[in-house]
């Protein structure tokens, strides 16, 4: 009854013209950003963090949520009509979507995503107003020693999932501590890393590392990769379902968000497992016309997945609002805006920020209402924002990071900065190493630095301080577990591959 009279007090700040203004803003540039190919939500939250130094808290984050959601509603448009993901979670919708849409069913595929993603996020959010205020509860008994276990736990879960191997996502780790580094060490004075430069002192703004890594990285990778040739979108009119089209995704859709909110909620969990399962279950469960149509265009296939995709975004903010613990790159970046309001997510912003986390958690239920009513009826606005060339588009992007990181303290060390950790971002692409573990080593590096040394002085030195505490223990097993077992099932796949003998690789 208290997380619901919070709630009910949270919709009240949310609901005020110039919440729900900024709130409209955060889910039409969400939509925007996330039909068009190469640009998340993670960049445009990036791109925008300069705004925090004269946006209060709440409209900030109500039009951060709004984005967050609108680019997981949006990746589902250039998925189905180009059949190019605009996010990685995206990537299962694609499968079927495409398809639907060149047997001409685009406007029945767009459908069953826009009407998923919103029965999914309602579903999720609601889900989320119970489970926060029980890990808040739980984590109230953390310590020193069980916050720097749990930021190892994010480090190797985020390192070794969302990389292709353990080595680069522990290289882009690294990159991240080492950009967390430069500065005056807290406790001792000391300048770490700074090459002399005054304007390093005080260590890199991480707005300009979010900005630099993610948009500018973007922008730069994208643009050497460009087609001068327009894409070819296909046609769509209104958004729309039939009867059968709705007794076919209604189960999915359930099935989706029970499968993507637990998953968000995990370090590393992400959003393309859970849609890669929800996919693998629909086909399993399918019978007559849609086990035919899986592979030219079952409607289940665009459903599930779909709804896995938007449940997971709300279970990404159970663990960074109660333990400011990011486990996506656009969580990252979300937490890198608390830290601009010097604000840390956890259990005291619960306590000491009511109105400013409920508020936002109530603008999650009032932006996947207003997704609703633009992704229905403008679908074929959408399907022309595909036709934006993209020079001008990446230009721009570079344009208006500029103009923000230079906005912060108007700088020029603060610009080449900024064209340094772009160039960075670019090269990590480029070779394939990804980018979230390094903005989240550099967000969480500091962090975890201190309580590393809070829990030795409160040791006197002893190191087995860090596994007294049960809790503890049990965040350090995980996180070795988490990054020995991508190792065992590649020692066991080449095991098995080993295994066959020659006549049965001939059969």
């Amino acid at each position: 009854m208290e997380s619901f009279q919070l709630l009910l007090d949270g919709f009240a700040a949310a609901l005020t013209p110039v919440n729900l203004l900024y709130a409209l803003v955060g889910v039409t540039l969400g939509t925007l950003v996330g039909v068009l190919p190469g640009i998340g939500p993670a960049m445009t939250v990036a791109l925008l963090l300069p705004i925090t130094f004269t946006v209060p808290p709440a409209s900030a984050f109500i039009m951060f949520a709004g984005i967050y959601y609108g680019g997981m509603y949006g990746g589902s448009t250039t998925s189905i009509l180009l059949n190019t993901p605009g996010e990685s979670s995206s990537m299962i919708t694609a499968l079927e979507g495409n398809k639907m849409a060149r047997r001409g069913r685009a406007a029945q595929a767009l459908a069953t995503a826009a009407i998923g993603s919103f029965v999914a996020g309602t579903l999720a959010t609601a889900l989320l107003v119970v489970a926060a205020p029980a890990v808040v509860s739980f984590a109230i008994a953390f310590g020193p020693e069980d916050y720097f276990a749990l930021a190892i736990l994010a480090f190797t879960a985020v390192s070794s999932v969302m990389s292709r191997s353990i080595v680069r996502g522990l290289a882009s780790l690294g990159l991240g501590l080492v950009i967390g580094l430069v500065g005056i060490d807290q406790q001792t004075g000391q300048a770490r890393l700074t090459l002399g430069i005054p304007q390093l002192l005080d260590g890199i703004d991480v707005v300009i590392v979010a900005v630099g890594l993610f948009a500018l990285g973007e922008a730069l990778y994208v643009a050497s990769r460009l087609r001068h040739v327009p894409p070819e979108v296909v046609p769509v009119g209104r958004a729309w379902m039939g009867r059968a089209d709705w007794g076919r995704s209604w189960r999915p859709w359930l099935r989706g968000t029970a499968l993507g909110f637990p998953f968000g909620a995990l370090p590393g969990g992400g959003a393309e497992i859970p849609t890669f399962l929800s996919y693998a279950a629909e086909k399993r469960l399918a019978r007559g016309v849609a086990r035919e149509e899986y592979g030219k265009g079952a409607i289940e296939g665009v459903a599930g997945p779909e709804a896995a995709n938007n449940a997971s975004a709300a279970g990404t903010l159970v663990p960074l609002l109660t333990l400011g613990l990011p486990t996506s790159a656009t969580a990252a970046i979300l937490l890198a805006a608390f830290q601009q309001y010097g604000l840390q997510p956890g259990p005291q912003l619960f306590d000491h920020n009511p109105a400013l986390v409920w508020g936002m958690i109530a603008s999650l239920f009032i932006g996947n209402t207003m997704l609703l009513v633009l992704n229905l009826p403008l679908a074929p606005l959408w399907a022309r924002v595909l036709r934006i060339p993209r020079p001008y588009l990446y230009a721009g992007i570079v344009l208006f990071a500029a103009l923000g990181v230079y906005a912060l303290n108007g700088t020029v060390v603060d610009l080449f900065v900024l064209y340094v950790l772009g160039l960075l971002g670019y090269a990590m692409r480029r070779f394939g190493l990804p980018v979230a573990p390094a903005v989240i080593g550099m967000i969480l590096g500091p962090m975890a630095e201190i309580q590393l040394r809070r829990a030795l002085a409160i040791g006197a030195g002893d190191v087995t301080v860090l596994v007294r505490s049960p809790i503890a223990a049990v965040l350090l097993g995980l996180a070795c577990l988490a990054l020995l077992t991508p190792v065992f099932r590649r020692l066991s796949a080449r095991r098995n591959v080993d295994g066959v003998t020659p006549s049965s690789r001939t059969d």
